[in-house]
């Protein structure tokens, strides 16, 4: 079943926080046609990982069509001339194998992992239905309303998800990384068969795409399978660069508040406008290692100050989304213990951005995060499908296969001036987007019950 990727809502690992330090002998070339193919040799086991991106998002929809992006990816299951619908996913489980797709601001992505042997079967029904895909109305419509019960499951029914969607929306006025992956509810019920297919005419195209396959394999074979797959496809439309609506310098502070009775612990969340790694990467970087001094579990700085000094919180963390086309954001997050009132926590968390801003880290602060951050990078190479990820994020958002060979050493010569100076110049208020979640009060209590707000 597709599923729906919220990189930044959900804290996952980024680029920043996975690259591996020294991957193997890295393979890359592009087909004839267009396509990019990357090559991440790993002999510890009889299995690949295959994995096709398309250099397109939500951001990069059409206004007044948000969500067309995951709505074609639920779509690509749908079926072509040559396969039926289910075909591929029957196929894929007959061979043992595992599958599934996500959507992002920046990309989309199908993959499959299976037995080495099985690699040119996965090819060959993926290259199909690049240009290959079949849709009438029969099978659009209801899977159209697969995704809006799936919205109602994931946001609509979840009070925090509602609200790290208004905080999206609030961060980014202008730019389309406001508007949610999945859509905006109005807007999904006017999708249709023809938004699907010109979406995907126009950006499911081999010059636009990445093939990348990490496992048990021989680059000279992969380059072979390919072109024979791949390489037949040819290209539908141009490729142009991707610019979007920049995001004007913010200057004024933004806060959210909703209260909602299914609320049970109170909390308070905090994001910044900052670069990502595309937009400066020394500065990227830097905000790396902050993200590690500040919320880098029991030796962050947030928690040691919040909950094992001063006994305010119950958790205190941050994190950093790196990996983006444009500008992404910094978080930071905290939950009250209880009877701590929520403008006591804010304030010792401000207290905390303050010092961090004026003075940077101490020695070892720096020290110890710079090495969590690069045994991350190496502990990311146990994992085959972490490997395929990370060169596809990179490579669809800009980046390159040298980029993410040489974070690990950029992280290493990071100083305290430059993580003080990232917080000092990017952790301000007028860059803010302040958000409470609250538990709704009873009109016994002296306020009304608000009413509710309006794949995977």
């Amino acid at each position: 079943m597709p599923a729906l990727m919220l990189l930044a809502a959900a804290g996952a690992a980024t680029l920043a926080s996975s690259r591996p330090s020294q991957a193997a002998e890295i393979s890359q070339f592009t087909l004839d046609n267009g396509m990019q193919v990357v090559v991440v040799p790993d002999h510890r086991a009889p299995v690949v990982t295959h994995m096709v991106w398309y250099r397109v998002g939500s951001a990069d929809e059409q206004p007044g069509k948000s969500g067309i992006a995951h709505f074609l990816e639920h779509l690509m299951f749908k079926g072509t001339e040559k396969h039926p619908t289910g075909e591929f996913s029957q196929v894929v489980a007959k061979l043992g194998g595992q599958e599934n797709a996500f959507t992002s601001q920046d990309y989309t992505a199908y993959f499959q992992r299976v037995a080495k042997e099985h690699l040119p079967v996965v090819m060959g029904f993926e290259a199909d239905r690049m240009t290959g895909l079949v849709l009438t109305d029969e099978v659009v419509l209801p899977e159209r309303d697969v995704v809006l019960e799936e919205r109602r499951m994931r946001t609509d029914n979840d009070p925090a998800s509602q609200l790290s969607e208004a905080s999206q929306a609030a961060m980014f006025t202008n730019h389309p990384y406001g508007h949610p992956i999945i859509g905006w509810e109005d807007e999904i019920k006017q999708l249709n068969r023809e938004d699907a297919l010109a979406f995907y005419r126009r950006f499911y195209t081999p010059n636009n795409a990445i093939l990348v396959v990490a496992g048990d394999v021989d680059p000279d074979e992969v380059k072979k399978l390919a072109q024979e797959s791949y390489g037949k496809v040819q290209p539908r439309a141009e490729t142009a660069a991707r610019v979007r609506p920049a995001e004007p310098t913010p200057r004024a502070e933004r806060r959210l508040v909703l209260a909602d009775a299914r609320v049970g612990q109170p909390s308070l969340s905090r994001s910044y406008l900052v670069p990502s790694y595309r937009g400066n990467q020394q500065e990227s970087v830097a905000l790396d290692v902050l993200s590690q001094v500040l919320g880098g579990g029991s030796t962050g700085r947030l928690y040691r100050s919040l909950v094992a000094e001063k006994g305010l919180a119950a958790n205190a963390g941050a994190w950093y989304q790196s990996t983006a086309l444009d500008d992404a954001r910094f978080g930071l997050s905290a939950s009250p213990r209880p009877d701590v009132p929520l403008e006591k926590l804010e304030a010792a968390l401000d207290e905390v951005i303050a010092s961090i801003a004026a003075n940077g880290p101490d020695a070892g602060e720096l020290e110890r995060a710079k090495t969590r951050l690069v045994a991350d990078a190496i502990y990311a190479q146990d994992n085959q499908a972490t490997l395929a990820r990370i060169y596809g994020a990179a490579l669809a958002t800009g980046s390159t296969v040298d980029d993410v060979q040489n974070w690990p050493e950029m992280v290493k010569t990071v100083t305290a001036d430059q993580v003080r100076e990232a917080a000092k110049r990017y952790l301000v208020t007028s860059r803010s987007v302040t958000s409470q979640l609250l538990p709704a009060k009873t009109e016994a209590q002296g306020t009304q019950k608000p009413a509710p707000e309006k794949r995977s």
